[in-house]
């Protein structure tokens, strides 16, 4: 069997002179402006000024990048569908220039995560985070409809979390670096395995609602949710997991307003949330493992015991 090749490594000059490329020729006309914005690991970024609008170009050196360019404009398409300020993502290719890459035009605003009007901000988030997980979606995980794939085709929960999420594998991480009790593990798998009967249908989840990805006006309006590259088809459960994560109590209870729960459906999905919280941190502690990252190791079993909990005895 071939050994799958490293993604190709593209500096920033030739990443340019791609981005250039692909816009000249679908636009019949070489950009005004060409600024480069850092586009992490996985993409090069690019601001455009065209005479057609203010564009944003993203390009990537991994080909595989294109399921995801391709997962992304279907996922924000459908989300506009339902008044959701998804980006307009003009095209995805990989023929004008040998990698995968996205045009898409500019969504206006500036990063929430800093607005004076925070609070406020993430009533409205969680009103939109609630339209998107009402978009049906078929099979669970990461390939759903935008993909015409079966084989790789999650029917069920229990097969996402055997198949994609590798459920086993985690629990056997946290178990290893002494996470979690045995009977912590224990209660958590059953919770876990018991949400597919929750609810049968999968739905759109963002993957990544946080502030990070919001972009709004002065006055604190949501302009644009971006950044849908984590999309996936699951129940809201994981959507609500990542969107509360990084939150005050105050801004975990408007977030939880602003989607439409009461305080009793609230505490009935508490054990879900908190568990695929819990299981979303396996990889990151593994790295840090074989990192020998101790003081971090040790901070994470403080963080996971509950000691940070500060609400409830």
């Amino acid at each position: 069997m071939p050994t799958a090749q490293p993604p190709a490594e593209v500096n920033a000059s030739r990443a340019r002179a791609m981005a250039r490329k692909i816009i000249s020729h679908h636009f019949s006309a070489p950009p005004l402006r060409l600024v480069g914005q850092d586009g992490g690991l996985s993409n090069h970024v690019f601001m455009v000024k065209h005479k057609e609008g203010d564009l944003v170009v993203r390009l990537s050196p991994d080909p595989a990048r294109i399921n995801a360019y391709i997962k992304e404009q279907w996922a924000a398409a459908k989300a506009k569908e339902l008044k959701v300020p998804a980006p307009e993502i003009l095209e995805v290719g990989n023929q004008v220039i040998p990698f995968p890459y996205m045009v898409s035009r500019r969504a206006e605003g500036s990063e929430a995560t800093f607005h004076p009007k925070r609070l406020e901000i993430l009533r409205e988030l969680g009103s939109i985070a609630a339209r998107i997980n009402t978009i049906q979606t078929t099979g669970f995980g990461t390939t759903f409809d935008w993909s015409n794939n079966q084989l790789s085709l999650n029917d069920s929960w229990e097969e996402f979390l055997t198949k994609e999420l590798d459920i086993e594998s985690r629990l056997g991480i946290l178990s290893k670096r002494k996470m979690l009790s045995r009977l912590q593990i224990r209660k958590m798998s059953g919770i876990l395995r018991a949400m597919g009967k929750k609810r049968v249908r999968p739905s759109l989840n963002h993957g990544d609602l946080r502030l990070k990805n919001v972009l709004v006006s002065r006055e604190g309006a949501i302009k644009a949710v971006i950044d849908w590259e984590d999309c996936i088809s699951l129940l809201p459960f994981w959507e609500l997991s990542v969107a509360l994560h990084d939150l005050s109590i105050d801004e975990k209870q408007g977030f939880l307003e602003g989607y439409g729960l009461k305080e009793p459906k609230i505490v009935e999905m508490t054990p879900m949330v908190k568990a695929l919280n819990v299981i979303n941190y396996a990889p990151e502690i593994e790295r840090l493992a074989e990192a020998k990252d101790f003081a971090r190791l040790e901070q994470y079993r403080t963080r996971l015991s509950g000691a940070l909990d500060l609400y409830c005895l």
